[in-house]
């Protein structure tokens, strides 16, 4: 089974350009400084996994043609990572079944108490509402979709608890300021790790890229890609020729093919 993973978002909360900025980010030129909030699309097979939907959902989908989508794997319930969820509808309505919604129990209550409407029997369920399944997450064992097994990353947003993912040789990790003894264990052998790089300046719940950099040379995978970047951390193409062997700033429509 091969993965292809399509960064279908790769800027921080506020995305890039920011609302009302005049910096140098926010006014680039280059597309890959143009970033919409944090997601990703894997592909394995004829499988389709969609890691949280932002805001941006419905023109991440809009843009890359994405038809199927075959479950939700959310790492948090903050709202630059779920605030898309009312925009699966077409997909529901595409595939004609509800859609899976896998994450914490944490978060899964908190997305029932935001979008009640998605979980209301079919007797009380406003017409054209989404149909979602919760599906809970035990971060303490893998699980599995379809074919394909997938390990949570219980890491730290601050005090937040939040999950990453590995599938195979591919790790996710956005929204993170510490990685746990024991999930950096679940890291070995990662060929590829994706992990979020908010700034240079110390943020009281995320990595900075130097701090990014630290935990990707401790993991030691082969590629890293940094996502979840504010409009703080400088132009695309001035941080990129910065970064180590191996590590790279991700961006807005990067596709990785990882054989698995």
């Amino acid at each position: 089974m091969n993965l292809t993973i399509i960064f279908t978002g790769t800027g921080t909360s506020q995305g890039i350009p920011v609302i009302g900025c005049s910096c140098p980010v926010c006014t680039s030129t280059d597309p890959r400084d143009q970033r919409t909030r944090t997601s990703a699309h894997l592909i394995a097979d004829s499988l389709h996994l969609q890691i949280d939907i932002g805001a941006d959902f419905r023109q991440q989908m809009l843009r890359h043609h994405i038809r199927q989508l075959d479950a939700v794997l959310l790492t948090h319930e903050h709202m630059d990572h779920l605030a898309g969820i009312d925009d699966l509808r077409p997909l529901i309505f595409i595939q004609g079944k509800p859609m899976p919604l896998y994450g914490s129990d944490q978060t899964l209550q908190a997305v029932q108490r935001q979008f009640p409407y998605a979980f209301a029997a079919p007797q009380n369920r406003y017409p054209g509402a989404p149909e979602l399944t919760p599906c809970l997450i035990d971060e303490q064992r893998p699980f599995t979709i379809g074919q394909l097994t997938i390990t949570p990353l219980p890491v730290l947003h601050g005090q937040w608890p939040v999950l990453g993912f590995r599938i195979g040789d591919f790790s996710y990790i956005t929204d993170a300021n510490h990685i746990p003894p024991q999930t950096l264990r679940l890291l070995t052998g990662t060929r590829y790790l994706v992990l979020n790089a908010l700034r240079h300046k110390p943020h009281y719940s995320h990595f900075t890229l130097e701090e990014a950099i630290t935990i990707a040379r401790q993991v030691h995978a082969e590629h890293t890609y940094f996502t979840h970047i504010s409009h703080d951390l400088g132009l695309h193409a001035q941080v990129e020729s910065t970064l180590p062997p191996g590590m790279h700033l991700a961006y807005d429509g990067l596709t990785l093919h990882i054989p698995h």
